[in-house]
């Protein structure tokens, strides 16, 4: 048997609670949340073929893009209005501090997750919050608005999710609360569970996670009643997933994924953008302006970023085109042509970068390509010919390249699909789908020991039985990871698990029995249980950078009201806190050297300050106490600018004191 690390650490363990509200409406909508854009599906009564939504502007997809608006009343910064998708794209330009795009890339991500280029190219503010579920050096992204206020990613994907669900209730008149979500075959646990907190923020009972090359199979294969092995290249606007599928009458088996959450559109951009700057740079300005002033100017670098998607969406289409951003500096002008040949010499590699991830797929399937019927190009980027001609170069002519489904919607129609078939209204699919990264957890020497490989079908559980590392040991932390490699220094931590109260028997003795049972949505129970003592415990998982479901729906019932409170609350707090460090260096300092200050202080400037000192500690005595009570009322009263002034003379006048009692120190010897 495997031994166990045989120390605790200070992780917490999260329980999942589970949604048991009612619904009104049998009908599940599926979602396709994407990057650049997102759609939504659904089957119609007594039909089986999905149908798109159209959004409230009569869109097809909309937008994956949230603003938020922010008034200034009477010195109190607050959200005056969020927009979503179509309206947030246009007022972009103009509020690109509070416009928040692409952030798909972001959510269930840590910081250290995440290249330093990417979110240098973004036109809004990150930063790092410290981790509030697990005591880890990881940190989390929150998005900074304008004013200060700080919101997740998976927040703005509960705003596009809520839109959706709304323009979808409209156009059913029905209150629509049930969806399947689509996400990328190849993100983690943590990804998974923060889409699904988004769902439920927005209202939405998320009934499953759907891989996105495996929802496009599903719309693929039902629609044209097809058969054999399937290869689905899905390049989007942030993420690359390919998968390999046999379908067989009804029954959507994955034999393999693979892909790059970090890989996709916004990268062929980025590319297409640098090569703009310098350009313009070399044209216009000759070495006087620079590279970094360029890209300090939110606004500009916005208008070319609009002007770079352009030309790059022109190019699948036509052989030039022309990126003209007037007036774009100092009244010069960047007006610069581009051809679809220079763009595909400049984003091969990224292309080429697909294509391993499609051999490893294939090696993985224990397949050649040959052996591949058709692929289906799903994604906006598949539209690029290049992509099309280099994913035909790896396979042979007789394997059927197939751009017939529309990539935009085909992810959205295939969750449809399975939103069907959960409520019955689809009879005679079968999805069977593979989780993508291997699980496993740490034993003794830091050693990553596997339960369930990657590309194993889902849902599944499975056992295994492991023991003690020392004598006597009375207690093992089961922490739990996702990856391919050796080590778990290497792997990503999603969990922890302790398991107490095992019989102090000799090394290898006990016999603990550890569990992992995976879900349909790819969600992850795990539980541990030791033979001779009954003891057992059980988690599962929760996304480290996103919050358990019961914090959630107290998030939703408190948003809107608590948003104002909350803010003068963290702000009184900060204050607080400052103050109490303060003055408690400065009591540490009087009572350290208080014989001196007596003996040296001809006149009562000790004993006023000393009760200053006592008064200011009393009331920030009765400060902290009302935090530590969560006593709102007292934390809203707090009287900032006479808690900051008081504290500021305080110290001022101590740093005199010291500084005469120090000089008549020196005098005297």
């Amino acid at each position: 048997m495997k031994r166990l690390i045989n120390q605790y650490n200070s992780w917490h363990i999260v329980k999942r609670n589970i949604n048991t509200a009612s619904n009104s409406s049998t009908r599940v909508i599926g979602v396709d949340l994407g990057t650049t854009n997102s759609a939504v599906a659904y089957i119609p009564n007594g039909n089986t073929c999905p149908q798109i939504i159209e959004n409230d502007i009569g869109g097809r997809t909309t937008p994956s893009i949230v603003g938020y608006t922010i008034s200034n009343n009477n010195n109190n910064n607050d959200f005056n209005k969020v927009l979503v998708g179509e309206l947030a794209k246009r007022q972009q330009l103009v509020n690109s501090k509070n416009t928040f795009y692409a952030t798909k890339r972001l959510i269930g991500k840590k910081t250290q997750d995440i290249p330093s280029t990417e979110l240098s190219n973004l036109q809004y503010k990150t930063t790092a919050t410290s981790d509030t579920v697990h005591e880890t050096n990881d940190q989390d992204i929150d998005l900074v608005l304008s004013n200060g206020e700080k919101i997740t990613p998976f927040q703005v994907g509960a705003e596009i999710l809520k839109y959706l669900k709304d323009c979808s209730s409209k156009y059913l008149n029905e209150n629509i609360n049930k969806a399947v979500i689509t996400v990328p075959a190849y993100f983690n646990d943590s990804q998974r569970q923060a889409t699904k907190q988004a769902g439920v923020l927005a209202g939405l009972k998320v009934l499953r996670v759907v891989n996105e090359p495996t929802a496009a199979a599903l719309a693929f294969g039902l629609n044209n009643k097809e058969n054999g092995i399937i290869a689905v290249y899905d390049l989007g606007g942030g993420t690359f997933d390919i998968s390999i599928l046999d379908i067989e009458n009804g029954v959507f088996e994955v034999r393999a994924t693979n892909g790059d959450t970090h890989l996709g559109g916004e990268d062929f951009d980025n590319i297409l953008i640098d090569y703009a700057l310098e350009k313009f740079l070399e044209g216009s300005f000759n070495g006087k302006l620079s590279m970094e002033e360029l890209r300090e100017n939110k606004e500009l670098m916005q208008r070319i970023k609009d002007g770079c998607e352009q030309a790059k969406i022109a190019l699948s289409h036509v052989t030039e085109t022309t990126i003209d951003i007037p007036f774009a500096v100092n009244n010069k002008h960047l007006k610069l042509k581009i051809t679809e040949e220079e763009l595909d010499i400049m984003t091969l590699h990224l292309i080429k970068k697909t294509l391993q991830l499609v051999k490893k797929c294939l090696k993985d399937a224990d397949l050649e390509p040959e052996d591949v019927d058709q692929v289906i190009f799903v994604g906006g980027m598949t539209r690029m010919p290049r992509i099309r001609k280099e994913v035909g170069k790896l396979f042979p002519e007789t394997v059927k390249l197939n751009t017939s489904v529309n990539p935009d919607e085909t992810v959205a129609l295939g969750a449809a699909i399975q939103g069907g078939v959960l409520s019955g209204e689809i009879q005679n699919v079968l999805l069977l789908d593979v989780t993508p990264l291997t699980l496993g957890i740490e034993t003794y020497g830091g050693v990553f020991s596997p339960l369930i490989p990657r590309n194993t079908t889902v849902p599944i559980k499975k056992t295994e039985i492991f023991s003690t590392g020392v004598d006597g040991q009375t207690g093992v932390d089961i922490r739990v990871f996702q990856g391919e490699r050796g080590m778990v220094k290497d792997n990503k931590l999603i969990g922890d698990l302790k398991l107490s109260g095992i019989p102090a028997l000799p090394k290898g003795v006990p016999q603990i029995h550890v569990t992992f049972d995976i879900d349909a949505d790819g969600i992850i129970n795990v539980s541990a249980s030791e033979k001779s003592s009954g003891k057992t415990k059980s988690i599962t998982v929760i996304a480290n950078s996103g919050l358990t479901e019961e914090e959630v729906s107290k998030m939703i019932q408190e948003a809107n009201e608590k948003r104002e409170q909350d803010s003068i609350i963290k702000t009184n707090v900060e204050i607080l806190t400052k103050a109490d460090i303060m003055i408690s260096d400065t009591e540490a300092s009087f009572e350290k050297y208080k014989s001196s200050l007596v003996k040296v202080d001809s006149g009562d400037q000790y004993k006023k300050i000393l009760m200053e000192l006592q008064k200011l500690r009393k009331l920030i005595d009765e400060y902290k106490l009302a935090n530590e009570k969560n006593d709102i009322k007292k934390l809203l009263s707090i009287e900032r600018d006479y808690l900051k002034e008081s504290t500021d003379q305080v110290q001022h006048k101590s740093l005199k004191l010291f500084q005469h009692a120090s000089k008549l120190q020196k005098q005297g010897n």
